[in-house]
């Protein structure tokens, strides 16, 4: 039987890619903002190319939150690297995935033949998500604005209620699903207690996600993250919210955090809130040729698919079998897989629905289980819960990553895989092509 190479009209390359330091949100604004975090990591990283940023095509980002002051955020950082005004850039919103929807938009456009060389990536600050006014104080301000003269807006102050400044969390509101009235972590809980995933199997995952991170930076296995300055004069070089010190015993005294009477799901079982961004070169095979570019990994295939909000967890169980089956490849033929660590129980419980013949028969549609997912090849250097989760830049990081450790490991075949908000999934498969 003949296995099919590539689902692209054309071959699409990552060429070369970088990120700034994941930065652990510590309850204030942090020192960036989403574009200047995009900026700095698409500077040092064009600013190696045989290329200028002009002579790009295209740019195309992911962001969850931009501020006010950078609405269509890729057209504000491809101005900002020197684009010029000739290279149009756009911004795609697709939750956790948005980094990995704008590699998959800029791919296709590559494909299709109507580009030959895109920058793509995503970014997030989400330190910097606002507090945003609630409705009654909104109301309020807008009657007090429409009083004619002094004696109605006396009136109107008169009407004031303290409860009108208790503000809205924008970052607990966007991190909760409208449909089922559940936030993230909600979730997780019910994929926890769905897979019978104990509290212990959680934290374990989660220190075992701190200890490769660690070891992963001593090893300097993150050659693609940047150094950044700041203008408040520090220097940023490396992700900051690995714990080292990080034990069972510390995690098992941490309280739960979405059901605090019954539940299992912990801040340290979960992925942190981070600022950060992840940037990537594509280019055709007629660019690759003209610039003489190195090539990193192929982009062979994407999948996206749904799930219910409420389990949206699985969403990288349903996108990476209809993936691996248009493919036809089993769990095995992948040399090396990235799951983003939205939580431990939600790769836990991915991990679990694969290896269940039950489970693949009544939800996939499958005759046995899709396979059995070895740990030893699963996010190798750590993963979202000890790295962070800047959810724009979360799926870009992990392409990026995957093709490093392709290259790292002479390995030749790699899924990258999320869950996203509001029940779907992502999966891309990749295909090491670099020079080793």
């Amino acid at each position: 039987m003949t296995v099919p190479t590539t689902s692209m009209l054309r071959d699409v390359y990552i060429v070369d890619g970088e990120r700034t330091p994941f930065l652990k949100a510590k309850g204030k604004t942090g020192p960036f903002s989403a574009s200047d975090l995009a900026v700095n990591a698409a500077r040092e990283l064009l600013g190696r190319q045989p290329f200028s940023a002009k002579e790009l095509n295209e740019v195309v980002v992911g962001c969850v939150m931009p501020s006010a002051e950078e609405t269509n955020i890729a057209r504000v950082i491809a101005l900002r690297v020197g684009c010029g005004k000739a290279v149009p850039a756009w911004t795609v919103q697709r939750n956790c995935a948005s980094g990995m929807q704008a590699i998959d938009s800029a791919a296709r456009d590559i494909a299709m033949g109507r580009h030959d060389l895109v920058l793509a990536g995503g970014t997030e600050a989400m330190s910097r998500a606002p507090l945003l006014y609630n409705e009654g104080m909104t109301n309020w301000l807008a009657s007090l604005a429409a009083a004619k003269n002094w004696k109605s807006k006396v009136k109107e102050y008169a009407k004031f209620k303290p409860s009108y400044l208790k503000p809205i969390i924008a970052i607990l509101r966007g991190l909760s699903d409208p449909i089922v009235n559940l936030s993230m972590g909600q979730t997780a809980e019910i994929l926890a207690d769905q897979f019978t995933i104990s509290r212990l199997q959680m934290d374990q995952f989660a220190l075992e996600s701190h200890q490769l991170a660690a070891a992963g930076q001593e090893d300097q296995h993150f050659k693609e993250v940047m150094s950044v300055f700041g203008n408040d004069g520090d220097f940023y070089v490396a992700d900051d919210g690995i714990r080292r010190d990080s034990s069972i015993e510390k995690l098992a005294a941490l309280k739960p955090f979405f059901d605090k009477k019954f539940g299992s799901v912990t801040a340290g079982n979960s992925s942190q809130i981070s600022d950060g961004a992840a940037m990537l070169i594509l280019a055709s095979k007629e660019a690759v040729q003209k610039y003489r570019l190195p090539t990193l990994a192929r982009i062979v295939d994407v999948q996206w698919a749904g799930v219910d909000p409420a389990e949206m967890g699985l969403g990288p169980v349903y996108a990476t079998s209809k993936l691996l089956q248009r493919q036809q490849l089993s769990m095995d033929s992948i040399d090396y897989w990235e799951i983003n660590e939205a939580f431990a129980a939600q790769v836990l419980a991915c991990m679990a629905a694969w290896e269940s013949d039950d489970y693949c028969r009544k939800n996939l549609g499958l005759e046995r289980a899709l396979g059995k997912l070895d740990r030893s090849k699963l996010n190798v250097d750590g993963g979202a819960i000890a790295l962070g989760h800047p959810v724009g830049a979360s799926g870009a990081r992990i392409v990026l990553h995957l093709a490093e450790v392709l290259k790292r490991q002479k390995a030749k075949k790699g899924v990258a895989t999320i869950c996203i908000g509001g029940g779907q999934g992502g999966a891309m498969l990749i295909e090491n092509v670099s020079e080793v």
